[in-house]
């Protein structure tokens, strides 16, 4: 059984594609990458059909990642084929636990950076890089880098769990 996981901000063309390389590589390190799905969205569809924001695609180029990316809008019919959606901050995360059709699936939605035991809980939004300068992105980097640990074990924990 796939486990299947979707990184989401505003016109995933910044953070949530970030985030879905720097995460697919770390699930294809841990050798989870024939169990694990990764992909992204984003709440909005300004953006559907472009590449990544070139600011993305440099600073994940600069640090060994490498990935195709086009943007798309998250649609509500997702919820049930997926396991876990990550919201790169709080805005996303409301919006998408209110186009959630049930309760089960607004549980599925979880904050990046909660996967990050050095972030305290008035600290988890990933701030939108998009109108400020490369240090944004490289700093958006930073923060996907550091969740990815947590998120990869809670996810090999929850696919274990599945394998049982």
């Amino acid at each position: 059984m796939t486990y299947r996981v979707c990184f989401v901000c505003t016109g995933n063309i910044c953070r949530s594609p970030m985030a879905e390389i720097v995460f697919r590589a770390r699930v294809a390190e841990a050798g989870l990458d024939e169990l694990v799905e990764v992909d992204s969205a984003g709440t909005g569809g300004w953006h559907e059909g472009d590449g990544a924001d070139p600011r993305t695609v440099a600073v994940l180029e600069d640090n060994g990642y490498a990935g195709d990316h086009t943007a798309r809008q998250f649609r509500s019919s997702w919820f049930s084929r997926l396991d876990l959606v990550i919201a790169l901050d709080s805005g996303h995360l409301g919006a998408l636990r209110r186009l959630a059709p049930t309760e089960h699936d607004a549980g599925k939605v979880r904050l990046l950076r909660s996967y990050d035991p050095a972030v305290g809980d008035d600290d988890l939004d990933v701030p939108d890089p998009y109108y400020g300068g490369l240090d944004g992105f490289e700093e958006c980097l930073e923060m996907v880098e550091a969740a990815s640990t947590g998120l990869l074990a809670a996810v090999r924990e929850d696919v274990e769990g599945q394998a049982v």
